[in-house]
């Protein structure tokens, strides 16, 4: 598995933001990691890539546990934070420069320009990171996180601010890389998640409420939306 999570907790004081979740996904897979605002999706995330560590629990990324092995995790794993913070006065592909310079990626140039070809960013790749719009600067969160071609992607609220027209194309991407990588993607938006993940969790007050592949748990609730199924599950 490339990703392997066990009992993974986190507790603030008397708070258990993340409460012994557990859960595995591989090579090829897409998964939706839900929850209502506060559930403990993004400190899940930030436990998983070695910015927050754990209270108790395991958690490994390519078979490297993030506590004992965190340079090796971040090696291998790409991550947009929901707050996609960016170095406003960098130029795009200053920024994606010195990406590429932190991980010693080989032919810099012609991986920049592959990268800035797949978010689609090439229409704006003379402007700096703060003269972009949110839609834009999304998109470069994802290429910095997609830069060094890691085996995992964990995305919060990748499509956050985008137009329809760039929803569709983040969307496309997200399936894309999905083939051969492993994806977590955080969303607040239902028809996002039906449109890419194979499957998806529910996390309610740090805890897994559910784990199924999509199309599994569409066919218990007789086809009933993502959105129908999730409000009955978490209100």
């Amino acid at each position: 598995m490339n990703i392997s999570v066990d009992r993974l907790t986190k507790v603030y004081g008397s708070q258990k933001a993340v409460n012994e979740v557990s859960f595995t996904a591989d090579r090829g897979q897409v998964l939706g990691f839900l929850g209502p605002n506060g559930a403990g999706k993004s400190t899940t995330m930030k436990m998983l890539t070695c910015f927050l560590p754990p209270t108790s629990g395991t958690a490994s990324i390519c078979g490297f546990d993030v506590v004992q092995n965190p340079y090796e995790v971040r090696r291998r794993v790409g991550y947009l934070p929901e707050h996609n913070p960016l170095y406003n006065d960098m130029y795009i592909k200053e920024a994606l420069e010195f990406n590429a310079g932190l991980y010693h990626i080989p032919n810099k140039k012609k991986r920049i320009e592959e990268v800035i070809e797949q978010t689609g960013l090439g229409i704006e790749q003379h402007k700096k990171a703060g003269q972009l719009s949110k839609g834009y600067r999304q998109r470069l969160g994802l290429a910095l996180a997609i830069m060094h071609n890691p085996e995992v992607l964990i995305l919060d609220e990748p499509t956050s601010g985008l137009d329809p027209n760039q929803l569709i194309e983040v969307r496309k991407l997200i399936r894309e890389l999905g083939k051969t990588k492993t994806v977590i993607l955080s969303t607040h938006i239902m028809q996002e998640a039906e449109a890419v993940c194979d499957a998806v969790i529910i996390i309610k007050k740090g805890t897994v409420i559910l784990n199924k592949p999509l199309a599994l748990l569409q066919q218990e609730h007789d086809s009933q939306s993502l959105e129908e199924i999730f409000i009955s599950l978490t209100r």
